[in-house]
């Protein structure tokens, strides 16, 4: 059985995202360029009535939910390049 190595990969590397993405942008105090801007025009962040706020799930530790949300857009691309390949094949059958 041919196993597929992309899987695993998006795996670990969304396993292993909370070490850069919390840890270590806490550690050299790393903030969004845009987040910086937005608080010296002293503007509101639309982002705070999103439901999943700077990558995290409300209950939920931080670095699981960095990693649930991870997940969350992985499938969200996965099943979007499903339905488009579902759809040009089904558009390529009707026109042989």
């Amino acid at each position: 059985m041919k196993l597929l190595r992309w899987p695993i990969v998006v795996v670990v590397l969304i396993l292993i995202s909370p070490l850069f993405g919390i840890y270590l942008a806490d550690l050299v105090k790393y903030h969004e360029p845009l987040d910086i801007a937005i608080e010296m025009l002293g503007l509101e962040e639309w982002e705070d009535k999103w439901p999943l706020k700077d990558y995290s799930i409300p209950g939920l530790d931080p670095y699981l939910g960095y990693i649930a949300s991870g997940f969350i857009g992985a499938g969200a691309i996965a099943l979007t390049i499903f339905i488009l390949d579902k759809a040009l094949t089904y558009v390529g059958k009707r026109r042989s």
